[in-house]
């Protein structure tokens, strides 16, 4: 089991977690989404995380090959802006969690980095802060991406309590 801290504060962001090997894999989003809700499935399950190797939210980049685009970041939707079809350039390692794992986390002053339709799409960088003011996290809750949470890898980290050094 592991617990999530904030690394300015020290404050415990999460409940005792375990971890998946993967991020797990959501089916079409479409079908993700229960019938009348506006928000897909959580893809991580309460009580769990999983490591998210690939690079996540902001910035992005234009794609180098415009005939066959890819979500601009895993899970989430094709993405474009004047320049073109974009992608991830953000962090790795971001620590997948369900978004009621972390209920302290708040959204930012004037929900700074909140836009989207129907919540906040992820993609403006940070949107969630510790209670202390750092910005820590990126919620994902908008109806045309995943329904997940990412925890920064600089600015939180891990305890297995688990673990008993001799």
């Amino acid at each position: 089991m592991t617990v999530f801290y904030c690394s300015k504060c020290g404050i415990a962001l999460t409940p005792d977690l375990t971890a998946l090997s993967d991020v797990p894999i959501v089916p079409d989003l479409d079908s993700a989404r229960p019938k009348g809700a506006r928000q897909a499935s959580p893809t991580v399950p309460r009580g769990h995380y999983a490591i998210e190797r690939e690079p996540w939210g902001a910035p992005f980049v234009r794609q180098e090959d415009h005939d066959n685009p890819v979500p601009g970041y895993p899970r989430g939707p094709l993405m474009a802006t004047e320049e073109g079809f974009v992608v991830s350039a953000g962090v790795r390692d971001t620590v997948a969690v369900h978004p009621d794992d972390a209920p302290g986390l708040q959204p930012l002053p004037g929900w700074e980095n909140s836009t989207g339709c129907c919540g906040p799409n992820g993609t403006e960088g940070p949107n969630r802060a510790c209670p202390c003011g750092v910005r820590i996290a990126t919620l994902a809750a908008d109806c045309s991406g995943p329904y997940e949470l990412h925890l920064d890898p600089v600015r939180t980290y891990a305890f297995d309590g688990a673990r008993h050094d001799v």
